[in-house]
């Protein structure tokens, strides 16, 4: 086994096979998915006990409060005590979550079992995709990056998607949806126990929790330069979850009750696929891309309003899916990868505590919004305000597009001009070339996959 500088990987076993790599890919799709669950559940709950929309948000935003806390201070526990009981742990407090859903008889009950759910997704997420990358094969470089970036909206549009199902044809939605979760986070707990660890245990687990943000000058600039364009995506991103079957009913009035889920579900199923086919973009093209899809997003949502068409509504639920998926991955591309590796943690830590605030704040603002003034009042200021981000977004990346490519290449000489021309002292034959790699798409759900 080679050995890691210290400070900047944990050592590492070597485990071989599909299995493992399938089952944390598994888990991350069955986390997101039991994360997505409930926003097709949110109308039977809002009738059964006369909830109002500014109770739903918060039911919302509690999830990811409590998993932006996790992420923050379980991040980089698994490189001290092990994937395995790190997921084992974050697997049974899922479990409990589950059965709180089930079992649920109120407003208080719902807001626990997010808490619950947030703390084990946040946990779960970094140590399985933590883990995904432990178990990278050479011959297929970057396959765990992708299947980080891919499996987390790939969850979310399954869990939405089969709760929809379920509330349309099995009974008992509210017990039957997560039941089967339960049965899935179940078996996989039973296969992990199966397989071996991927890193070795080591001192300063305590140290590790402890809460804490590092953002060098570098990404601090893609973050500034990228930030309105994440505020806008995880703002509306945060709006179709949990007040998107609300807004849906109050379109199309007379169409079935599923249909709330599937807006989501549209959004999260164009996201996937497009984290897929911009991996290979430039990452300052590809943030910009989906700045600019995400304002016709804003202004088709408007007109789904105001002409109550259920088919502008799930058209700008699939421009907004494009613009999340492209925003999400352009900027996180571009924040990590100016910093070096032992400094990569406390960066992510940076750009989700952004992201979560992003999706939880505003969607409680529009919950109170709703309850003061009416869901069309909130829908109004979320897709103005997405609307007005955005746009600060595609002049900003726009702007430094155009200077990066004003700018001359510090590598290039002049073939004329003596003084561009290399010191006399280097080789004439010396050939100069500036590496450009073509990096995969990285990881937009764990925290912190390497020792600060």
């Amino acid at each position: 086994m080679q050995s890691v500088p210290a400070g900047l990987a944990p050592p590492r076993t070597s485990p071989s096979g599909r299995l493992p790599f399938a089952l944390h890919a598994s888990i991350l799709v069955a986390l997101l998915a039991a994360s997505s669950a409930p926003t097709p559940l949110y109308p039977h709950y809002q009738a059964q006990w006369q909830l109002s929309s500014l109770d739903i948000t918060l039911v919302f935003s509690a999830y990811a409060l409590a998993l932006l806390i996790a992420l923050l201070t379980t991040g980089t526990l698994s490189d001290h005590v092990g994937r395995r009981p790190v997921l084992l742990g974050a697997l049974a407090v899922q479990v409990a979550s589950m059965a709180l859903f089930a079992t649920a008889g109120g407003l208080t009950t719902l807001i626990g079992a997010r808490v619950l759910q947030g703390i084990a997704t946040g946990a779960a997420t970094s140590a399985a995709g933590a883990a995904l990358l432990d178990l990278e094969d050479p011959a297929r470089p970057g396959r765990p990056a992708l299947a980080n970036s891919i499996a987390p909206m790939t969850g979310m549009a399954a869990g939405v998607l089969a709760a929809t199902l379920m509330v349309r044809f099995a009974p008992v939605p509210t017990i039957t949806v997560y039941a089967a979760l339960i049965a899935v986070f179940a078996a996989q707990a039973i296969a992990l126990a199966s397989i071996p660890e991927t890193v070795r245990r080591r001192p300063g687990a305590l140290r590790s929790t402890r809460p804490h943000l590092a953002l060098p000058s570098a990404a601090a600039h893609a973050l500034l330069l990228n930030g309105a364009g994440v505020v806008a995506v995880w703002a509306l991103g945060g709006f179709y979850s949990s007040l998107g079957p609300a807004f849906t009913r109050l379109i199309s009035p007379g169409g079935p009750e599923y249909a709330g889920g599937l807006v989501f579900f549209t959004l999260t199923a164009v996201a996937a696929p497009t984290v897929y086919f911009t991996r290979r973009m430039r990452a300052d093209v590809c943030a910009l891309l989906g700045s600019c899809a995400v304002i016709p997003a804003a202004v088709l949502t408007l007109g789904a309003l105001h002409l109550a068409g259920p088919v502008l509504l799930f058209a700008g639920a699939a421009l907004a899916g494009f613009g999340f998926g492209a925003v999400s991955q352009g900027a996180l591309r571009a924040v990590v990868d100016s910093v070096p590796a032992r400094v990569k943690g406390g960066t992510l830590a940076s750009y989700y505590v952004l992201s979560y605030l992003a999706m939880s704040l505003p969607a409680i603002g529009a919950g109170a919004l709703t309850a003061g003034f009416g869901l069309r009042a909130a829908a109004l200021a979320c897709a103005g305000c997405v609307a007005v981000l955005a746009a600060v977004a595609v002049a900003t990346l726009a702007v430094s597009l155009r200077s990066r490519r004003r700018a001359p290449s510090p590598d290039t000489h002049c073939a004329v001009c003596a003084a561009c021309r290399p010191p006399a002292s280097r080789p004439a034959t010396s050939t100069y070339t500036s590496a450009s790699p073509d990096t995969p798409a990285p990881d937009i759900s764990v925290l912190a996959t390497r020792n600060r």
